[in-house]
């Protein structure tokens, strides 16, 4: 009897534990129908990740009329150099769910503390669920090499769930998924254990300015510093009441950053759009196939991401 009842207590704390986070996931997810078209979700350590990586690929998608959305595991309550707590993560959420309007996708924050997330079973068990309610075709995550162990855990987090979104009784609540998605992780510099491989180039170029324009709506990340930024970087930014000079701002830094993407991967972007197009490519996103979930030919790749032009273009 004494065994009974601390097995009980011990599974009621470990509920109430991560009750929070797993009630957010589910609330925020409605059912979804078959329409034909993709689902994609990008899965990000903090309200903005997932934007600054996949926005541009969200967007083009998005104008095909399939389904995207932005995750952030963590609600990025320590992401600034002045406030912190529940009021940054509500500011946080705000500011991600414009983000996602202005780019015509959906979005969810999990309330998890900045910078407190660990790989553990029940957030795997939140990611698994959370893809399954989606019933993504394509996942995206960080790699799980980066300086921040926030984004190192997402993605241990989103490659321990690669297979176990397939396994019937692994969280037998949600419907598991009859076909595994692709898995992808978002590009990065990091070199050891390996550099990140361009295995997919996606040019940006048309959606560039509607990118842009949609993350001046992330105020504490792009014009107040984030977590280590100072008044001096405040002051820096154009203030508020300038919204086209803060655009421009904006878009001159993510110019060099979405440019740079484009001149590292150029070869990527002429392999999957060819060597005239490919060479002309201003600003690009890039990712790599994950070795976890399903492993799709360069015509099933195609399928996935209908904005390539056809092989012989």
């Amino acid at each position: 009897m004494r065994y009974l009842c601390g097995v009980v207590f011990y599974g009621l704390c470990s509920f109430w534990a991560v009750f929070p986070a797993t009630l957010f996931a589910q609330s925020e997810t409605p059912s979804v129908e078959d329409d034909g078209k993709l689902r994609i979700i990008c899965f990000g350590a903090h309200p903005d990740d997932a934007e600054y990586k996949s926005g541009g690929a969200a967007a083009l998608w998005a104008k095909q009329g399939h389904h995207v959305k932005l995750v952030a595991v963590t609600n990025g309550d320590i992401g600034h150099w002045a406030i912190s707590g529940g009021a940054l993560a509500k500011r946080r959420t705000a500011e991600s769910a414009e983000v996602a309007k202005r780019l015509g996708v959906t979005s969810q924050v999990l309330d998890i503390h900045d910078g407190e997330l660990m790989p553990t079973l029940e957030n795997r068990k939140t990611i698994t669920r959370i893809i399954r309610e989606w019933n993504a075709d394509i996942v995206i995550a960080h790699r799980p090499w980066d300086y921040h162990p926030d984004h190192r855990y997402v993605g241990i987090l989103v490659q321990d769930a690669a297979f176990m979104v397939t396994v019937p009784f692994f969280c037998p609540d949600v419907p598991a998924l009859k076909k595994n998605p692709v898995f992808l992780y978002s590009s990065d510099r990091f070199q050891k254990p390996y550099p990140f491989v361009a295995d997919i180039a996606v040019a940006i170029d048309e959606v560039f300015d509607k990118k842009v324009e949609a993350l001046t709506a992330l105020e504490s990340q792009t014009f107040e510093g984030g977590a280590l930024g100072s008044a001096e970087t405040m002051a820096a930014a154009p203030p508020a009441s300038q919204p086209e000079a803060r655009l421009a701002w904006l878009k001159e830094r993510w110019a060099r950053r979405a440019g740079g993407e484009a001149n590292t991967f150029r070869e990527a972007l002429i392999r999957w759009y060819g060597e005239e197009r490919g060479m002309q490519v201003k600003y690009a996103e890039a990712f790599e196939l994950c070795e976890y979930g399903r492993r799709p030919n360069n015509a099933e790749l195609r399928q996935l991401f209908p904005f390539f032009p056809p092989p012989d273009k």
